[in-house]
């Protein structure tokens, strides 16, 4: 990934974190994120990577939802909340996402129109392709340093180990 930071001296190091947001391994995943956010602060760049699966059909809506989010400054206060609510989401699908928006005081009818003109497809499609390329299977999916963490199957570990790796950079 040509992106990614190497040093400390070159700014904060990255965290990808291939998440879909329909997943409750990823919505467990989210005190990871947070414990991570605490102690790193800006100095560890936590960036959102899409990867909707198949299984859970508003996943690709709800990503491109996320995108709007983002554009509006509220990124992860919205991806937590459709997180915390993703039986909501399976249930009401796309309106979930528009009232979850209402919710956190963004504007709504901006994420309406988002999901009907799609100006988020291409980042979603190209998130999700990067992802098939370097290996990623499931979600959540960490990947610090050019290491491919996966938190699908277990997250047991996954944070003290993405700790390491970003202290070991930080550290050059």
């Amino acid at each position: 990934m040509s992106d990614t930071t190497p040093s400390s001296t070159a700014g904060p190091v990255v965290l990808d974190v291939w998440c879909e947001l329909q997943c409750p391994d990823c919505h467990s995943a989210l005190d990871d994120v947070r414990a991570l956010r605490a102690r790193y602060g800006d100095r560890l760049d936590i960036r959102l990577r899409h990867f909707p699966l198949e299984k859970h059909k508003h996943a690709f809506a709800a990503a491109q939802a996320a995108e709007e989010a983002f554009e509006q400054g509220q990124g992860w206060p919205y991806v937590e909340a459709v997180l915390a609510r993703t039986e909501r989401l399976a249930e009401r699908g796309e309106p979930a996402l528009v009232d979850t928006a209402a919710e956190l005081g963004l504007d709504a009818e901006e994420f309406e129109t988002a999901l009907i003109d799609g100006r988020h497809i291409l980042i979603v499609d190209a998130d999700q392709a990067e992802g098939k390329a370097i290996g990623v299977t499931g979600t959540p999916t960490y990947v610090i340093d050019d290491q491919r963490l996966d938190g699908g199957k277990s997250q047991e570990g996954l944070r003290e180990r993405i700790e390491e790796i970003a202290d070991r950079l930080l550290a050059q």
